[in-house]
């Protein structure tokens, strides 16, 4: 969870799993641009159906934030005292 926000040159992710979090950045930007080469590196890396299930989950939880957001549900304290690994912007 520490190597998370800096994904890109972390040894802790492979190429594949760097790939995955690309694409669920862009997917998450508001609004979204999801570049053609990165959908062209998916589709080359994920089968169909896999693209599907990865794709279907990141907009999944990108409805959940949103909504959440929109009818300002807080948290649960379910990880009261955990880490959180956002960075603040400078």
């Amino acid at each position: 969870m520490l190597a998370l926000p800096n994904f890109e040159s972390s040894p802790d992710f492979t190429e594949v799993e760097k790939l995955a979090l690309r694409y669920a950045v862009a997917m998450t930007a508001t609004p979204v641009e999801l570049a053609d080469d990165l959908f062209e590196a998916m589709r080359a890396r994920f089968d169909h159906r896999q693209l599907v299930e990865l794709t279907s989950a990141i907009a999944w939880e990108n409805y959940r934030a949103r909504f959440n957001h929109a009818f300002e549900c807080g948290s649960e304290g379910f990880s009261e005292g955990a880490l959180c690994v956002v960075q603040n912007p400078t």
